[in-house]
């Protein structure tokens, strides 16, 4: 019996390294099996382990230089440059001012207390521009009045339109002999008053660019009755919207 344990291990392998060479042989139309020679020096091996960056080195399309710090620094990282910026951003922000306050809303300060209690003297706000330009001025506006004679602003509420006949009665507005009620007046300041809170005020015609206009608190208030109608030229902006004092917040007739 054959002693398969003691048997040596290559006794069943069968060498096979021909198969390869012929393989080779086939596909090469018989031509001899030669081994591919390799340059392991180090230079070749540095450079196959840098093929990559070789070619990218070797593309002139693809080559970078990169910026010296002479090159990054622009005008504006100088103090020259910082102080341009500066008037620059000083300009746009005139010039959007300057936009704002002539073309879209007016800054006001309530003086006196002709429109108490419907705003309060030293109220701080604005005035609507653009709103008067684009629709026009209704009944029970608050409107922004110049005096050209006195260099004095006005603010009041109009109460008659063009073309109408405007007249107080017994404290009641009519307009064209009808009463138009006037809901926006504080009546329980109306009604603390002593005596008579509005006057009588004869038929007065407006013509076609005059406005008749009062202040909310009529025992103490310089208006048309005093100046008589108020030309469509002199009024300025319309509407207020106050933001100081903060109990005050909000906007009047905008």
């Amino acid at each position: 019996m054959k002693d398969y344990n003691n048997a040596p291990a290559t006794e069943d392998t069968e060498d096979l390294s021909f198969l390869s060479t012929q393989t080779y042989e086939a596909m090469t139309n018989g031509s001899p099996y030669k081994p591919p020679k390799y340059d392991m020096s180090e230079t070749r091996v540095l450079e196959t382990m840098t093929h990559q960056d070789g070619n990218e080195k070797d593309d002139p399309d693809r080559t970078q230089e990169l910026p010296t710090a002479e090159e990054k620094t622009s005008w504006t990282d100088t103090a020259a440059g910082e102080v341009l910026l500066f008037f620059r951003d000083l300009g746009i922000c005139m010039a959007l001012v300057l936009i704002m306050i002539n073309f879209v809303i007016r800054p006001i300060q309530v003086k006196g207390s002709s429109m108490y209690p419907t705003l309060q003297n030293g109220s701080l706000g604005v005035s609507n521009l653009l709103g008067y330009n684009m629709n026009g001025i209704k009944r029970f506006d608050i409107v922004i009045v110049y005096l050209e004679d006195k260099k004095e602003y006005l603010v009041k509420r109009v109460v008659g339109l063009p073309n109408e006949t405007v007249a107080y009665i017994d404290g009641r507005l009519y307009v064209n002999g009808e009463v138009v009620p006037e809901d926006f007046l504080d009546q329980n300041y109306r009604d603390s008053y002593e005596g008579d809170f509005m006057e009588d005020v004869a038929p007065v015609t407006l013509a076609a660019d005059e406005y008749f206009c009062l202040g909310d608190n009529r025992p103490h208030s310089t208006d048309s009755r005093y100046y008589g109608p108020f030309k469509e030229n002199k009024i300025l902006s319309k509407g207020v919207f106050i933001f100081y004092p903060f109990e005050a917040f909000g906007a009047e007739t905008w």
